[in-house]
């Protein structure tokens, strides 16, 4: 697979705090969710702690790819696309605990595996 654009990269680290999570139901009913407990994995994974996922984790489980979407602090808009994988243990799980805030459950580490990027309706990778 190709290299994740560097200036994909450098949005990502200039993001604003919150970014949306979108995935879909067996149906196609989509679901977004903000996201404050998240980072990066390797040079293709976004890792998310499902913290407290109830229908977003009921989607991923059945199958459903997703999306994220982030802001940088200029303002300019990226959607990363891909597969995710649910971990409830492993190395994804592990690094996930030892970022995502004590506060919070941490139940397992959704990692969407980033297949596709675009800025606006410019495609940038995949």
């Amino acid at each position: 697979m190709a290299k994740i654009p560097e200036i994909v990269n450098q949005a990502w680290a200039n993001r604003e705090d919150r970014i949306i999570l979108t995935t879909v139901d067996k149906d196609g009913v989509p679901n977004a969710v903000y996201i404050t407990c998240v980072a990066r994995y390797g040079e293709d994974l976004i890792v998310i702690a499902d913290n407290y996922f109830d229908k977003t984790r009921k989607n991923i489980l059945s199958g459903s790819k997703g999306s994220v979407l982030f802001i940088t602090k200029e303002g300019k808009s990226y959607q990363a696309k891909g597969t995710i994988e649910y971990s409830r243990e492993g190395e994804i799980f592990d690094d996930m605990k030892n970022w995502n805030p004590a506060k919070h459950p941490g139940h397992a580490a959704a990692a969407l595996k980033v297949e596709e990027v675009y800025a606006g309706a410019e495609k940038l990778f995949g």
